[in-house]
């Protein structure tokens, strides 16, 4: 059967790009900024829109000698340098250095006379004496409504701006202009977007009593980019944007086995435990074993030298070392030589963007071979399920490509324990499912694994018994047979 042939590739011209060192930006944009072009940055009030373009000018001079200068309508040189020094940008060091220049432009609309000739001459003067002084490569000007605000004819406004916008581009220099929101438009003029060449928009806003921020990519002329909202966090280095949207399913999968921690767990998984770097749930009833069953997998991995990161939203580290030392778990040793570490916050402290984005940092800085979430069901609290399975399935790519190991555990409620209400279970790579009955007076744990793709398993219920020496699954007494001890 004759193959159809296929076009030759051909790599296609691209724009140069003007790399911004904010995390996750530069791959949502594909390199950064449009290189010696202008780009706006809007937003309403507190959403990010000077931090952004002071970093883009401060990484600009650190990590890519490219000197900048920063002019402001709102915020004095001082202000801006201790503003951002909580940071750790040292601006003031740069500036001493002369590798950015900063300057304070105090405008007053009721003492600026609109005439036929207003014109930007002024401003095109002191910037390009600044430019010049500095070798900057990058300008930002923060507050450009602030600029325009005398100007009530929209043919001139329009004029001013492209002939600012054309200033910038015979520069040569890569210029980000930040823009207040306006109330139906991207910007106070709805004018600004149109003439720059790329456009971010920042939002700022608040669910349930928890605030998000997200960052989306308006417009790109010339240039493939990210077209969903991405969540961005302000932290102590900056202003961080996740890709989560980017991630696809072409991540590499590992055929090798690792123990569950418990021998007989391993048996009804084909004798061999978990596949590495696979994703497990561990739904059921409360008391079940659900945490115990992930600790037993810690352990067995912390005594083989592996790290785990163990995230924690209900139990403290040292709630967590007394329980799980009652049924044979010392894990004091793991966390003292660094094998396990234990990350313990309510989800109601942050929104579910920044728990994502505080995961990715946690997986950065401490490598681990493997993760557990215990519990999932609390992200419920400040999310729809909607919201909250979109963030797990963010999670699990994010895992997946990582190649990292990870167990989730939730609350199952109702009669239907098949199900979550996070909804995640068809994700999943092996499902477990444990719960508690009453059998003559008596609650026994019972546990069953629901699925286990990739690999044979059994398909029995077998008792799950907690006591000081471990965790042991064992087989449902027959009728003749005598009930088992008190587990």
């Amino acid at each position: 059967m004759p193959v159809a042939s296929q076009a030759p590739h051909v790599d296609l011209p691209r724009i140069a790009k003007c790399p911004t060192g904010v995390r996750g930006l530069d791959e949502i944009t594909e390199g950064g900024l449009p290189r010696g072009r202008p780009t706006l940055i809007c937003g309403a009030a507190g959403c990010g829109k000077t931090l952004l373009a002071m970093e883009f000018i401060v990484r600009g001079a650190r990590e890519f000698d490219e000197p900048g200068v920063f002019m402001a309508f709102e915020e004095t040189e001082g202000e801006l340098i201790e503003n951002v020094g909580s940071l750790g940008f040292a601006l003031d060091a740069l500036v001493d250095q002369g590798r950015v220049a900063l300057d304070y432009v105090y405008l007053e609309r009721s003492e600026i006379e609109e005439t036929g000739d207003y014109g930007l001459d002024g401003l095109f003067v002191r910037l390009g004496s600044m430019i010049e002084e500095t070798g900057a490569r990058r300008v930002a000007l923060d507050g450009i409504e602030a600029l325009f605000a005398a100007l009530p004819s929209e043919g001139i406004l329009r004029a001013e701006l492209r002939r600012l916008f054309r200033w910038f581009k015979e520069q040569g220099v890569t210029a980000v202009i930040t823009g207040e929101q306006g109330e139906k438009t991207l910007t106070r003029h709805g004018l600004e977007e149109y003439v720059s060449d790329c456009v971010l928009f920042l939002d700022h806003r608040v669910h349930g009593q928890v605030a998000t921020r997200r960052l989306r990519v308006v417009k790109y002329r010339g240039s493939r980019h990210g077209t969903n909202e991405y969540p961005a966090l302000i932290d102590e280095h900056g202003l961080s944007v996740l890709p989560i949207s980017s991630v696809t399913l072409e991540h590499r999968v590992s055929r090798e086995r690792i123990s569950t921690g418990v021998p007989t767990l391993d048996a009804m998984l084909g004798g061999r435990g978990y596949f590495k770097g696979s994703s497990i749930l561990i739904s059921g009833t409360a008391g079940a074993g659900k945490s115990s069953l992930a600790v037993a997998f810690a352990d067995s991995l912390c005594r083989r030298g592996e790290r785990c990161l163990y995230w924690a939203s209900e139990e403290s580290s040292d709630q967590i070392l007394r329980n799980m030392g009652s049924i044979g778990f010392d894990l004091e040793p793991h966390f003292a030589g660094g094998r396990l570490h234990c990350h313990a916050v309510r989800p109601t402290l942050h929104g579910l963007e920044s728990h994502l984005m505080s995961l990715h940092k946690l997986v950065e800085t401490w490598r681990p071979q493997a993760l557990i979430l215990d519990p999932i069901t609390n992200f419920t609290t400040i999310g729809d399920p909607s919201e909250v399975k979109l963030m797990l399935t963010r999670m699990i790519d994010f895992l997946k490509k990582s190649e990292i190991t990870a167990i989730f555990t939730s609350l199952s409620s109702g009669t239907d324990l098949e199900r979550t209400d996070e909804g995640i279970g068809t994700l999943i790579d092996t499902w477990l499912s444990v719960r508690q009955v009453e059998v003559a007076g008596r609650r026994r744990r019972l546990l069953s694994v629901l699925k286990s793709r990739g690999m044979a398993h059994s398909t029995e219920v077998r008792i799950l018994q907690l006591s000081e020496a471990g965790i042991e699954l064992t087989d449902p007494p027959t009728d003749g047979d005598r009930e088992p001890g008190p587990a």
